[in-house]
């Protein structure tokens, strides 16, 4: 398990429950440096606690302030003198009718999944073109994949961030930087808690209780594509529950 991820400094956002908690674990059972994001800090300390990692590698990380994003990279490149892999996992998923006009959740939609996928880009990238070498990791969904009734806004972050990947991996190929989108189904994690109508949300919570999966078949999503040689560059994985029909 520990193949090509041993050693490596990984900076995970959203990393206090979930898929990022579970990508931590992983990761840091694998022998990586793993450094962790996310505004709940208590939470990120306690995950730190209980992998035995250093107290510094816990950051209180808000993605929606490029400045926060940027002090995290920046951690992990002062605590170990480098970054090879950036997790963009912070997300939100509060999904609505558009006839609802919840432009706050569509506000914050953009901001984190959009915003903070970008402003971790740009907090990483100019450490791995200066090393010749690094990793991004996206976090997409199906969603960005299929769009369906009450997530359009949703999708359309997903739908973005997978543009913004392909774009960057064609801009990367000069310093042997890897690109990847990971794009999940049902999942379990606390993105279904984020919606804010009570009956999209007993919907998706049923739905979820139904098919989704546990958060480590994500984190080893994650793993497989950084255990790869460093000439594969894995671009796209799109996984679902077994049971999941869309």
């Amino acid at each position: 398990m520990s193949e090509n991820i041993a050693g490596k400094v990984i900076v995970i956002t959203g990393a206090s429950s979930g898929l990022g908690e579970a990508a931590a674990r992983r990761l840091a059972a694998g022998g990586a440096k793993v450094v962790l994001g996310a505004r709940r800090v208590d939470r990120l300390k306690a995950l730190c606690a209980e992998l035995k990692l250093s107290a510094d590698a816990a950051v209180e990380t808000d993605v929606t302030d490029p400045r926060q994003v940027k002090a995290l990279v920046d951690r992990a490149v002062a605590q170990h003198g480098r970054i090879d892999v950036l997790v963009n996992n912070a997300g939100l998923m509060p999904h609505s009718p558009l006839e609802r006009g919840k432009i706050e959740d569509w506000d914050r939609m953009i901001d984190v999944n959009i915003k903070g996928v970008l402003y971790g880009i740009a907090a990483a990238l100019p450490h791995m073109t200066r090393q010749k070498s690094g990793h991004i990791i996206n976090v997409s969904s199906v969603a960005g994949h299929r769009v369906g009734k009450n997530n359009a806004v949703y999708c359309a972050t997903k739908t973005a961030v997978r543009v913004i990947s392909e774009g960057l991996r064609q801009e990367v190929k000069p310093y042997n930087i890897r690109t990847t989108i990971i794009s999940p189904g049902a999942v379990q994690s606390e993105l279904p808690q984020s919606v804010t109508e009570a009956d999209v949300a007993a919907g998706i919570a049923a739905f979820y209780e139904k098919v989704a999966i546990p958060a480590d078949s994500f984190a080893r999503m994650v793993a497989f594509a950084i255990q790869q040689p460093e000439d594969v560059d894995v671009n796209e994985i799109l996984f679902r529950p077994t049971a999941q029909e869309l």
